[in-house]
Parts: C-alpha cells; sequence; structure tokens
C-alpha cells in the first residue's frame, strides 16, 4: 500500500468521526492522534490488516472506547449504515446463528435458561425471541445468560425485556449527536404470546466478553431491580455505533450515540456492568442456578408444586 493511498484511508477514517463521532472534542483529539501516527510512519510498511489493528489501538487511546474500530475484511464491506445489516449474507449469518437464541431449555425445578449471543434486529430475531419466551414463560425462575452476548439493536433488548415485566417501563435513554436529540426507550405495549412476567426471580450470567447490546440487558433489567446480576465484570461498551466504509475491504465503526440511566444518568461506558453477585463467569450458572432452585422450593411441594419440588431437590442434591 503507498503511503498516498494509506493517507487517503487515515483521512477517510477522520472525515467519518468529526462527522459522526458521538464526542466532537474527542474527534478532534483522534484525528491529531491519527495524523501525528501517520506523519511517524507508524502505518508504513504493514498489511491492511496490520494496519486495521494499529489504527484501532489509536482510536481507543484517547477515551477507551472499545466501539471505535478499524475493521479489515476478506470481503468487500457494505456500504454505510443498514447496507450490511439488510445485505443477505448478513441475513443467512443470523439464521445460522439461531438468530441469537444460543439455547433455551427448561432446566430441572421448572428453571428456565435463555442464553443469547447476539440482539439481532427485531425483524429477523423477534419470531426466535419469541419462540423462546413462550418456552420460558411457565417457570418460576429465569437464568438469562449473556456471558458471550456480543452486542446488537436496542430494539431487541426492548422486545426481549419487554417478557420480563408486566407494564411498560422506561429502562433507558439514548442520546444521538445527529440531530442532538435524546430517544426514551421504553418496554412495549405489546408481545405476541405470554409474557414471564414482572414478579418472577430473574438472574443474568455476565461476563468480561459481555458487549453492547448484551450489557444494556444486563444494566438495565438490574437498575430497575428486575434481576440480580451473576458473574464477572461486562467489558464496557455503552455507545451505539454504526459502520462507514473507508476502502474496498476497510471499514470503521463510529459511536453515534451513547446510553444513559434516565434517573441518574449513568451508563457502562469503560466500567462495564458491575454483579451483584460475583463469582468467575463460568461459575455464574451454577450459583444462578443453586439460588434458583432454592426459590423454587420456597414455593411449596403440596398438589401440583410436588413434582417440581422434587426435581428442584434432586438438582441441588447433585451439586
Amino acid at each position: 500500500m503507498g503511503s498516498e493511498a494509506r493517507s487517503a484511508q487515515v483521512e477517510e477514517v477522520i472525515r467519518r468521526l468529526e462527522a459522526h463521532y458521538v464526542f466532537p472534542e474527542v474527534a478532534t483529539k483522534l484525528a491529531e492522534v491519527l495524523r501525528q501516527r501517520l506523519g511517524e510512519g507508524a502505518y508504513a510498511d504493514v498489511s491492511d490488516a496490520e494496519f486495521a489493528t494499529l489504527v484501532t489501538a489509536d482510536l481507543q487511546s484517547v477515551n477507551g472506547d472499545k466501539h471505535l474500530r478499524l475493521r479489515h475484511h476478506v470481503d468487500p464491506v457494505a456500504e454505510d449504515g443498514d447496507a450490511e445489516a439488510n445485505s443477505d449474507e448478513y441475513r443467512l449469518q443470523a439464521e445460522l446463528e439461531g438468530f441469537g437464541v444460543a439455547e433455551v431449555r427448561r432446566l430441572a425445578g421448572n428453571v428456565g435458561y435463555l442464553d443469547t449471543t447476539m440482539l439481532y434486529q427485531p425483524e429477523l430475531a423477534g419470531p426466535a425471541i419469541t419462540a423462546a419466551m413462550t418456552l420460558l414463560a411457565p417457570s418460576d425462575a429465569l437464568l438469562l445468560d449473556v456471558r458471550r452476548n456480543r452486542g446488537g439493536s436496542p430494539g431487541t433488548s426492548a422486545l426481549l425485556q419487554t417478557y420480563l415485566v408486566d407494564e411498560p417501563v422506561h429502562y433507558l435513554d439514548i442520546y444521538e449527536r445527529e440531530g442532538d436529540r435524546t430517544t426514551q426507550m421504553w418496554t412495549l405495549p405489546y408481545v405476541p404470546g405470554p409474557r414471564f412476567g414482572g414478579t418472577k426471580p430473574i438472574w443474568v450470567l455476565t461476563g468480561p466478553q459481555t458487549f453492547s447490546g448484551g450489557e444494556d440487558l444486563a444494566f438495565s433489567l438490574q437498575r430497575q431491580g428486575r434481576a440480580k446480576t451473576v458473574g464477572e465484570a461486562t467489558r464496557g461498551g455503552a455507545h451505539p455505533r454504526e459502520q462507514y466504509k473507508i476502502d474496498t475491504y476497510l471499514d470503521v465503526t463510529v459511536s453515534i450515540a451513547r446510553s444513559f440511566d434516565p434517573e441518574t444518568g449513568e451508563n457502562w461506558e469503560g466500567t462495564g456492568v458491575r454483579p451483584d453477585i460475583p463469582v468467575v463467569a463460568d461459575q455464574a450458572f451454577d450459583t444462578a442456578y443453586e439460588l434458583a432452585l432454592k426459590h423454587v422450593l420456597e414455593l411449596g411441594d403440596t398438589g401440583p408444586r410436588r413434582l417440581v419440588a422434587e426435581e428442584a431437590r434432586q438438582a441441588l442434591d447433585r451439586r
């Protein structure tokens, strides 16, 4: 890659930052960093993949925003904005990943378990979320596993959270630089199928890989007092982002907004969501499941609950 072409790529990254980054003053500082690094020859004589790695480190050097990344792709990148999400390849990826629903189970003792790896857009993930929550609705307790959840759509977070409450809840605000506007995020007035509801206990399993939309779920349910988080602190990315094409095989992801608690103004950027019950992430399931089983036993063991209580006792005995 010639120096002139590399310089043009750096300037295109800067242009995107200055036009879209939610913190304009940080964009100005980042422009200085990138131009200085370019002038020092830091990006010379490296492959596009190495260039992307170097620029990503520089983009995150000012304020640690993990949503700021220059990405190298094997295939040509999509155009800006929603082009990637609307592509046939992206839809196939979602389908092959179960639309982000990795596992849904009724565990012994009538405890529900939902493992999500991605919050794909509601128009893609909606039927899978509905099917999962229909199965889980009769559970006495729920384990919501976001330890591998790498992010996704705020709309799908709203959809999933709606199954976990009885009345509409204003759980988050999102400020967007474009238009200088703040959008209130509420759970939805209606969802298809039965709800798990707003009274039965939920434990959200978290870990250092939990990011962005997965953190939205953990943070929002924790702040509402709707769930307890179990595991380790999450990765710490609270800024919704968009991707912009830089060159044929390069795009940059830029934080175009920031999420925050409507009451306190706080979010999880940089710090992650801190667990209510801190344990090693690999032990989060066992810890939460034991708590859920003890809750089930508190519900009684007569009549129709006899079988469920026996399941719970046996499950606890095996732990």
